[in-house]
């Protein structure tokens, strides 16, 4: 991952808050001067009304004290409403930011992120940015406020009483810093522990029909338990440092009392202090420790949202070349690469004699020396493939686990971008095109079926939004679905989510009617059948190519007889194109091919 980010980069998006974030700390001073006003009023009512006996005085100065009360609660509430305000709607604009950056990430990087990061990221770490901004707009300014005014109006009743003051303020100031740079690390760590947590409970919960299968409940249940028992023995660890900030503070704090009531004492019977001068310098420090403990805390919780804050801002500054909002669709992906100087694009067609037989028609996707590795492989995935597919064709692609077939139908609507050689789309390289518009050109089915809870119409109108019921049907009699449709009761039937509700042929079905109801110009299925018996998948493959508008179709598949009657077979070994024809010129000059049909199909039965 790229290095981390500066969460200051982050407040861009308080600009729209401008307004709210002033007037929240505004409306905190004034509160915090209202209240460095009430020990002079409870003073003065000691040495006056008390002293004198004067009950109206009391009962005037009382009224004050309702009355700064009050109009102190008035503006704490008002700052509350900017506070939050503010926060809420910067915090929804970064959530939403990052959910739109996230969106135009290509494979290898959410691969390389992980997904349980993103999510901790976009939940966890946005409500710590939310709480310690609210915090920091209602207390950053606040709480140095009335340490610093509680001294200076110490320092006005009486100098020598007031010199405790400047001797605690800088010993508690060092306790609660040096505590805060102590755990700003930890609460890193305690973050990517949490991370951790989150992926294996992730992962657990995916897979539990597997997990269960296998017995390995009591394996995964320890493995949980070590990974929450790091996360939980750091956050005690954090916990143990950050409890030490009150009762040292607090200890700090009482002995400065001690001490300032002595002094006090001896300075009353001396005649040079009041008793309420005494009351009102106790009470000033007093507001001192709470407001000191309230930093400490704001400090803990800043020192938490800024941690969170740079894992999101790391995120933000991944490139996402694949999103014009994202900003950054440059012709080379945006990441500097070796190749930079070979991926200026032709405009204009592939040249005919590009195609393998010489004829006119121009090749709809071409692959030219194309090549990709993964981030972090020690080898290329594929490399130096060169295929040409005019439109309208019919393209098997086959080999065995770990070939490649999947990599190489994911370079064209450019999940991943060639390390390599280039892949091009009616003449254009694929990294020059806008991505949305490459896309939609594309009708994609993967390997994994994925659906979305809802209606199926909404479900397959993720193909194209405006499409009307008939052409919906019409996409799913092809994909040989009709019968999943009647079964759960029409096209307002309900999918839950990813499909739970539906067997693996019936959401590969869907799956395939979705991305025809797009009337894309390329059809790439991914595997995309593998659920569908013998007599579906041959059905389907009919259906495909009786289509109206004739998509150039990719067929990935393990069956060769899913693929034998394509116009083109391109069969793959180790990353590398081995072997490309029709069925038989393979059966004849491709050792791999002939491997793969002979351990599916017995070699007397080749002319069945």
């Amino acid at each position: 991952m790229h290095a981390e980010g500066h969460v200051k980069k982050l407040l861009i998006y308080l600009r729209d808050y401008r307004k709210e974030s002033f007037l929240g700390p505004l409306f905190k001073l004034l509160e915090a001067s209202f209240e460095l006003i009430v020990p002079l009023v409870v003073a003065a009512i000691i040495d006056k009304g008390i002293a004198f006996s004067d009950r109206g005085y009391i009962v005037r100065m009382s009224l004050v004290l309702v009355l700064l009360g009050l109009v102190g609660l008035a503006c704490s509430v008002t700052a509350q409403y900017f506070a939050a305000r503010a926060s809420t709607g910067f915090v929804s604009r970064v959530r939403h930011e990052l959910f739109s950056h996230i969106q135009f990430f290509r494979y290898e990087t959410l691969d390389e992120i992980g997904i349980s990061t993103l999510i901790t990221r976009m939940t966890s770490d946005m409500n710590q940015v939310q709480t310690g901004l609210n915090l920091a707009l209602r207390l950053l300014l606040r709480s140095p406020f009335v340490v610093f005014g509680a001294m200076i109006m110490a320092f006005t009743i009486d100098t020598r009483a007031a010199l405790h003051f400047a001797a605690v303020i800088p010993l508690l100031s060092a306790v609660v810093f040096g505590i805060m740079l102590v755990n700003i690390p930890l609460y890193k760590k305690v973050q990517g522990l949490l991370d951790r947590v989150l992926g294996s409970t992730r992962e657990n919960l995916t897979g539990v029909r597997v997990l269960r299968a296998f017995g390995r409940e009591p394996d995964e249940i320890a493995s949980f338990m070590e990974r929450n028992n790091a996360l939980t023995d750091m956050q005690k660890h954090v916990g143990r440092i950050s409890a030490l900030m009150n009762p040292v503070t607090y200890v700090i704090i009482n002995l400065a009392i001690l001490m300032l009531i002595r002094t006090g004492a001896l300075r009353v019977e001396a005649g040079i202090l009041t008793q309420g001068a005494v009351v009102a310098l106790y009470n000033y420090m007093s507001q001192i420790l709470v407001e000191l403990i309230k930093l400490a805390n704001l400090i803990i919780n800043i020192t938490k949202s800024i941690s969170c804050g740079n894992r999101i801002q790391s995120v933000l500054e991944i490139p996402a070349p694949d999103g014009a909002e994202s900003g950054a669709a440059n012709a080379d992906a945006g990441v500097p690469s070796p190749h930079d100087a070979d991926t200026a694009v032709q405009d204009g067609t592939a040249k005919a004699a590009d195609s393998p037989d010489g004829m006119e028609a121009p090749c709809l996707v071409s692959f030219e020396h194309a090549g990709i590795r993964y981030p972090g492989a020690g080898e290329e995935s594929l490399s130096d493939v060169t295929l040409h597919i005019r439109r309208g064709e019919t393209v098997g692609v086959i080999g065995g686990t770990g070939s490649g077939k999947s990599t190489l139908v994911n370079l064209i609507p450019r999940f991943y971008d060639v390390t390599e050689g280039r892949v091009l789309v009616e003449g254009k390289d694929v990294r020059s095109m806008d991505v949305s518009e490459l896309r939609k050109k594309i009708g994609i089915v993967p390997q994994k079926a994925q659906l979305f809870s809802g209606t199926i119409r909404d479900n397959l109108r993720w193909g194209r939004e405006d499409a009307s019921d008939e052409e919906i049907l019409e996409a799913a009699e092809c994909a040989q679905a009709l019968d999943v449709i009647k079964a759960k009761g029409g096209l307002d039937g309900r999918i839950e989510q990813a499909g739970r509700n539906l067997s693996g042929g019936q959401k590969q079905r869907l799956t395939i009617a979705r991305a025809l109801v797009r009337r894309p110009e390329i059809l790439i299925l991914d595997d995309s059948s593998s659920a569908l018996d013998f007599a579906t998948d041959a059905a389907l493959r009919s259906a495909l190519r009786s289509l109206p508008f004739r998509p150039t179709v990719f067929i990935v598949s393990q069956r060769t007889s899913s693929i034998r009657h394509a116009d083109q077979i391109i069969v793959l070994d180790d990353g590398r194109c081995v072997g490309c024809g029709t069925h038989d010129e393979l059966l004849a000059g491709c050792g791999v091919y002939r491997e793969i049909f002979d351990s599916q199909f017995r070699k007397e039965d080749r002319g069945a």
